[in-house]
């Protein structure tokens, strides 16, 4: 997804041959076993053109991230034909909130959960709270906020949430709170080296990590965020709810 701050724009900059010798040291992960996967907007369909999910599965991509839904008022109009192309290739596949904190929780929650009423199946990882503007909420409100929106979504989808973030915002806007520390987090962070640095918010590991904004793979036009995933919830197949071709 794409950090929509001047500190994701910032980070762009790091140069993709500084993240090269990443994959071959995330640790806990052996080289030929590393799970990874981009996750993906509408900025990654220029001029309407589709991703060939095929060859992004042929390149050894395991999962992918969708954008789903923005707020109240927005879905990606590609959320659907890459849903459905992820799952024809046999891609591990996830789809994610962008928060506006501004507009109630409950509602986005239930606006997002049922966008994305078919991703709860086999093949299917965890829905993601992207949570990176506070849009002038103080952390206090804020926190509530997060509480509000991710017990909404776990009622409706029956999942416990992925909480998508960047240390900077969470040790600012969050106040640094530990009181999400119990949720998988996928933690954006652009450092070069083979592991995200100190987790903010109490958390002891990270779930995802998003490497960099500027991967270049088969099948996508243009830049694209990467990640992988660090075994931290156990067996991928069973956390992305995979059978055969899933997780084959």
């Amino acid at each position: 997804m794409a950090i929509e701050t001047k500190v994701r724009r910032f980070f762009k900059i790091v140069p993709l041959l500084l993240v090269a010798p990443v994959l071959m040291a995330v640790p806990g992960i052996a080289a030929a076993e590393q799970i990874r996967g981009p996750d993906v907007a509408s900025w990654q369909h220029p001029g309407g053109a589709s991703i060939n999910w095929f060859a992004v599965r042929g390149a050894g991509h395991d999962f992918a991230m969708v954008k789903a839904t923005e707020g109240l008022d927005y879905i990606n109009p590609y959320f659907v034909e890459d849903s459905i192309a992820m799952r024809l290739a046999g891609i591990s596949r996830s789809a994610y909130h962008y928060a506006d904190p501004t507009q109630s929780p409950e509602l986005q929650a239930a606006f997002f959960s049922t966008i994305v009423l078919g991703l709860n199946g086999p093949g299917d990882m965890p829905p993601v709270l992207d949570l990176e503007v506070s849009n002038g909420l103080p952390p206090a409100a804020l926190i509530d906020w997060t509480h509000r929106y991710l017990n909404t979504v776990r009622a409706l989808t029956g999942r416990q949430p992925i909480i998508y973030t960047y240390p900077y915002f969470w040790r600012t806007a969050m106040a640094n709170t530990t009181e999400f520390s119990d949720y998988p987090l996928w933690i954006a962070d652009y450092n070069g080296q083979s592991a995200p640095g100190p987790l903010p918010g109490g958390w002891s590991n990270w779930t995802f990590w998003q490497y960099t904004s500027s991967g270049r793979i088969p099948g996508v036009i243009g830049d694209v965020d990467l990640n992988v995933y660090s075994g931290a919830q156990g067996d991928f197949a069973r956390y992305s709810n995979s059978a055969p071709p899933f997780g084959s």
